[in-house]
């Protein structure tokens, strides 16, 4: 048996490193370019691609790869430990080599593109020379799949994509585009719908607007609403068969929510960390903030939630490699996704609080991620869907009962216990009994 809290001293160096130079070296440059993903940027191309060499050549680009595609092959508990640090900056995870939306991306693409799409995308893709975009929800269709009604038709050597696709999100920067898109329409529901690839530059292609989150400039969204018009795409661009698209999804989507989570962490920490530092700085009526009994409550609600939470995403984690199958560990995936929204919301929330004014202003980053919190319950699926899945997988370890009462009524589990000790409990009655006739020694002893 193999169950411990330790990170082995070699990795720690590692992690000690990476606190360094992202604190140091990456979180400056967060400061000066408006989106990583942007590879047209100036700023951007002057400033990332050094610090990724760096990462390069310690050995931490892409950590969530296998070496068959040119990764270290870290599990998934090394990642979760990695990505606490790099969920703190924006452009850490470009830095690393293992960005949203592309590294899953990468994954679909590495399990079912042909070569030729290997060499076009997936290889570009890992060295971040290029990014994507994943196109899957819909205006209608939020987060129910089977409800989706873009549609691909195979026409001659070609499919032919009509339709509508929601939040897309990264597609103004993407070179290429997964879409789901409906093909057997008349298969059961799970059935309907496969996986393309899109060339971004493929005619038809229009991004109706670039959907900005609320509390950002609106001319700097990145969430696309694109319609497709008649968009002609090779008949070999599909990825896995047709109707697999939903069980193609799930290949990046499990190990997706999982990372995401693990970002997190380093998010709240953050949050934490800088509510401590207003509280022990904040002088009001004589003491500071830290010695008030209801900010040291919300400072202490903030920690416990947060190690309750990160222990959850570390034991998935742990199970994610013991397994190495994410069907196996879905309960668990769904109850890191539903968790993690609530986690960032109260502590983010308190920390804007202890900071009065300042923490509501547009000079603190609590607004952002409060809001973050929001669209983390909607991403990858809405907070409710994951909740319905953990129940479901949990009410199946339970069965019914058949009587009138709960098998924990006490006055049944009482009566059930009297009968199974009733020679005990006799014996004790009759010994108390002739223990307290008169004349009697003390003790009942003759």
């Amino acid at each position: 048996m193999s169950w411990d809290f330790e990170t082995d001293p070699e990795f720690q160096a590692e992690l000690d490193w990476v606190d360094r130079f992202v604190a140091e070296e990456v979180e400056p440059v967060d400061q000066v370019i408006t989106h990583a993903w942007d590879m047209a940027d100036p700023v951007r191309r002057a400033l990332i691609p050094p610090l990724q060499r760096q990462v390069q050549e310690r050995g931490l680009w892409a950590t969530h790869l296998g070496p068959h595609l040119g990764g270290p092959g870290y599990g998934q508990v090394k990642l979760a430990l990695l990505n606490e640090i790099l969920g703190r900056s924006h452009s850490a995870p470009i830095v690393f080599g293992c960005q949203a939306p592309d590294s899953g991306n990468a994954e679909i693409l590495a399990h079912y593109g042909t070569e030729q799409l290997k060499t076009q995308y997936l290889e570009p893709l890992l060295r971040n020379e290029i990014v994507s975009a994943f196109s899957m929800t819909e205006p209608r269709g939020g987060s129910d799949p089977t409800g989706f009604v873009c549609r691909a038709e195979l026409d001659g050597d070609e499919w032919v994509v009509n339709g509508e696709k929601w939040f897309s999100s990264h597609a103004r920067y993407a070179s290429f585009l997964i879409l789901l898109a409906v093909t057997e329409p008349d298969a059961d529901r799970h059935k309907r719908m496969s996986m393309f690839v899109v060339p971004a530059d493929t005619p038809g292609i229009e991004i109706v607007r670039n959907v900005g989150v609320y509390g950002h400039d609106p001319d700097e969204g990145t969430h696309a609403y694109i319609r497709y018009h008649d968009v002609r795409i090779p008949a070999d661009h599909i990825l896995g068969a047709r109707g697999e698209g939903f069980a193609v999804a799930q290949t990046r989507l499990g190990g997706g929510r999982i990372h995401h989570a693990m970002r997190t962490v380093g998010l709240v920490k953050q949050a934490l960390g800088m509510m401590c530092e207003r509280a022990l700085s904040r002088v009001t009526q004589g003491e500071t903030l830290a010695r008030k009994q209801l900010v040291q409550a919300m400072i202490a609600d903030s920690w416990v939630q947060l190690e309750q939470f990160r222990l959850l995403v570390l034991q998935t984690a742990w199970k994610i490699d013991r397994y190495d199958d994410y069907q196996k560990v879905r309960v668990d995936i769904s109850a890191v996704k539903a968790a993690m929204p609530k986690v960032l919301h109260d502590v983010a929330a308190r920390a804007l609080q202890v900071h009065g004014s300042l923490g509501v202003s547009h000079e603190m980053p609590f607004g952002s991620m409060v809001l973050e919190s929001f669209h983390m319950g909607l991403a990858d699926g809405a907070t409710e869907v994951h909740q319905m899945q953990v129940a479901r997988q949990v009410l199946k370890q339970y069965r019914p009962t058949e009587d009138l009462f709960p098998t924990g009524h006490l006055p049944r589990r009482k009566a059930e216990a009297e009968a199974r000790f009733a020679d005990v409990l006799a014996q004790v009655e009759a010994d108390r009994l002739i223990g307290a006739s008169p004349g009697s020694p003390p003790g009942g002893g003759s």
